[in-house]
C-alpha cells in the first residue's frame, strides 16, 4: 500500500518546508504550489501535528514591503506555523543593492529537535547540507521523507541527502494533488541565477 508522502496514516507527523528551495524546485518544473491542497490532503491522510514553513525575507525599508509577505501572511493565517528572518542588505563590487540571507540554521535544529516528538518528517528541500541533521532525526527514531525531485537537468535533490532519507518522493509525481491550478505549463527550465545560492550553499541571494 503507498501511503501519503511515505507516511503511514498511524504515524504522528510533521512537514518542515525549506521555502526558497520548494519554490525553485516546482518552479524549475513548471507549477507553483496549492499550500492549501498540500495542508489538507495531508491532514486527510495522516496524523499532522504541525507544518511549518521556512524562510528569509527581504524587507524594502522604503516601503516596509517584502514581496513574501502576501504569501508569509497567508500561510500563516491558514493553518503554517512561520519560521522567517529578515535578509541583509549589502552592495557588491558592481555597486548593485543586494540581498543575503537563510533559515538553514533554523530548520536543521527544528528537525532534529520535532524527531523527539514525530514519528514521521516530512521535509520539503533537495539540499544535501541538511543530511547531517536528517541522519540524526533518524537516530532518534524518526523515518525521513525527503520531498525534490531528480526530474531536472541538473537533478534539484541532492543524491547524498535521498540516500540518507527513508522514503524520497519526487515533487513531480505531486503535481496533480498540490499543483496550483491554471498555472504555466510544466516544461524543465534552467535554475534561476537568483536562487543559485540558495541551492548550493543554503545562503539565499536576491538582486534588485
Amino acid at each position: 500500500m503507498t501511503h501519503w508522502l511515505g507516511v503511514h496514516p498511524d504515524d504522528r507527523a510533521a512537514i518542515l518546508i525549506d521555502g526558497a528551495n520548494l519554490y525553485k524546485t516546482a518552479r524549475t518544473l513548471g507549477f507553483d504550489i496549492d499550500y492549501k491542497a498540500l495542508l489538507a490532503r495531508t491532514n486527510k491522510t495522516v496524523r499532522l501535528l504541525r507544518a511549518s514553513y521556512y524562510t528569509a525575507m527581504q524587507e524594502d525599508r522604503e516601503q516596509d514591503y517584502s514581496p513574501l509577505r502576501p504569501l508569509i501572511d497567508w500561510l500563516d493565517y491558514n493553518g503554517y506555523h512561520m519560521v522567517t528572518k529578515p535578509m541583509k542588505e549589502f552592495t557588491d563590487a558592481a555597486g548593485q543593492r543586494r540581498f543575503k540571507g537563510s533559515t538553514d540554521v533554523e530548520l536543521a535544529v527544528d528537525i532534529v529537535q520535532t524527531a523527539e516528538q514525530v514519528d514521521h518528517l516530512v521535509v520539503f528541500t533537495g539540499n544535501g547540507e541538511f543530511r547531517r541533521a536528517i541522519r540524526a532525526a533518524q537516530e532518534k527514531g524518526a523515518r525521513v521523507t525527503i520531498v525534490s525531485t531528480i526530474k531536472t537537468q541538473p537533478p534539484m535533490a541532492a543524491d547524498d541527502l535521498r540516500r540518507q532519507a527513508d522514503v524520497f518522493v519526487d515533487l513531480a509525481d505531486l503535481e496533480d494533488v498540490v499543483g496550483r491550478k491554471g498555472g504555466p505549463v510544466r516544461r524543465t527550465r534552467p535554475q534561476d541565477d537568483d536562487y543559485d545560492d540558495d541551492y548550493e550553499d543554503g545562503d539565499e541571494d536576491f538582486d534588485e
